[in-house]
């Protein structure tokens, strides 16, 4: 398929456009030259025999000279010429009745003045006349008919070379920019090779080259600051589970203070789990191992886990799917993943039930919360996006409904659904977000 956007293609367009204007130029000086050199020649050949016909037959209101020329005195002029004809050789397309049919000609006429005496002189083009009465002419037309053939074929000829010199020269200019596009997509040492270049492609390579750096040096710090992050808090939480379970040790079995052990216990490990689940996203997702994972067990862990904010609510929580379900993918990631999309259904829905659906392509998380705001969509998965009650002014207040912002009283940061978009992207999976006709939403994850 033809790609006006290409390079090479534009490149081609260009040089076949630039071959027809040539040519294009060519014939038109052809023609024009073509133009002057009859008309001169008719000229020439009309004031000959207005020379002979008045030496022969005097002065007359009409000159005629077999084949096809006829002098006229301008009183005696057809008015049709005398209305149009210059000084300069005109012609006008007519029809001549030859007794047998009639055929169509060109009649060359013009204006002439001597003597104090005006003139229009005439001549039907007629092939008897150019033949035998001016052998200048017939010369003429005849080389005006290899010259046309000749042009004819040096615009075909310069096309044909065009299209071709364009294909060779738009792969030699291609070609650099083909090396630039291997070396971006193989290695940092092939780029190197070509930022020498004093071609526009080696100021290229070395802005590419320049960029490249710093996004390493970006990335390396990144990786780094993750990876010490990871390793400074894994010391604390650890000290934190061991302390809790000593603590838990030393409790009587029935003791209520135990709640708050557990609960201490399993914010540690859920921590812990969350900071090994950065520390992939912050890997390549090549270099990422994927087991066979269940994700109905990931499912109903995450919404066990999460079942207290749904302790003073009104709100019921099923798991819908027909099977045992698996996806090849770190379990970490999947439960970062949806224990997000779980944890908002369960904070932003205050009455009525949350579904998680689970089939062969897709998890689905639905709620009957308030739903999201038509406002809000276009920043739904950006960092740090929440509605606050400061963002509740002017037209924001006529979209929400009254009771919309009792929802906003929830804490958070507003990176939830900003990590599940990036989980997605890193696992090449994709996540839509779909408003209920009854209210709430309903976010689905395609796996597959």
């Amino acid at each position: 398929m033809f790609n006006i956007d290409s390079i090479a293609n534009k490149f081609r367009v260009s040089y076949l456009l630039f071959a027809l204007l040539l040519c294009a130029t060519f014939v038109s000086i052809f023609l024009y030259a073509e133009m002057r050199i009859e008309q001169d020649l008719v000229k020439a050949r009309l004031l000959q025999q207005l020379e002979l016909s008045q030496k022969e037959y005097g002065e007359q209101t009409v000159y005629t000279a077999e084949p096809g020329i006829k002098i006229y005195r301008y009183d005696s002029a057809p008015e049709n010429l005398k209305a149009i004809a210059t000084e300069t050789v005109q012609e006008i397309s007519i029809t001549v009745d030859t007794g047998a049919d009639k055929t169509n000609t060109e009649l060359h006429f013009f204006h002439y003045h001597r003597d104090q005496q005006n003139y229009i002189l005439t001549y039907l083009e007629n092939t008897d006349m150019v033949m035998e009465n001016y052998p200048v002419l017939a010369i003429f037309e005849h080389l005006e008919d290899i010259f046309a053939a000749a042009l004819k074929a040096a615009v075909i000829l310069s096309l044909l070379i065009a299209i071709v010199f364009s294909q060779l020269s738009s792969k030699q200019i291609i070609k650099p920019l083909l090396a630039l596009k291997r070396a971006v997509e193989t290695d940092h040492r092939n780029l190197t090779e070509l930022t020498h270049l004093p071609s526009e492609v080696g100021v290229l390579a070395r802005a590419i080259d320049e960029k490249n750096h710093k996004l390493e040096q970006y990335l390396k710090r990144e990786q780094l600051f993750t990876g010490d992050v990871s390793h400074e808090l894994r010391t604390p939480l650890t000290i934190i589970m061991g302390a809790s379970e000593v603590l838990a040790s030393q409790l009587e079995h029935d003791s209520r203070l135990s709640e708050f052990t557990n609960r201490i216990s399993n914010t540690a490990k859920e921590t812990s789990e969350i900071i090994t689940a950065l520390l992939l996203l912050s890997r390549a997702p090549e270099k990422l191992d994927a087991p066979l994972t269940s994700i109905n067990s990931i499912a109903a862990n995450e919404i066990e886990r999460l079942k207290y904010l749904l302790r003073y609510k009104t709100v019921t929580c099923t798991v819908v799917a027909d099977q045992e379900y698996t996806a090849y993918v770190r379990p970490e990631l999947l439960k970062m993943a949806l224990g997000n999309l779980i944890k908002n259904a369960f904070q932003y829905t205050d009455d009525g039930e949350v579904i998680v659906t689970i089939d062969a392509k897709k998890i689905t998380v639905t709620d009957t919360g308030l739903g999201i705001p038509e406002v809000m969509m276009p920043l739904l998965y950006e960092r740090f996006e929440r509605l606050n009650h400061s963002d509740t002014d002017n037209q924001m207040d006529k979209d929400l409904s009254p009771n919309f912002h009792s929802v906003y009283k929830v804490e958070g940061t507003g990176l939830g659904l900003s990590i599940v978009q990036r989980i997605m992207t890193h696992m090449s999976w994709q996540l839509t977000h779909h408003p209920n006709e009854s209210g709430g939403s309903t976010f689905s994850i395609y796996y597959q």
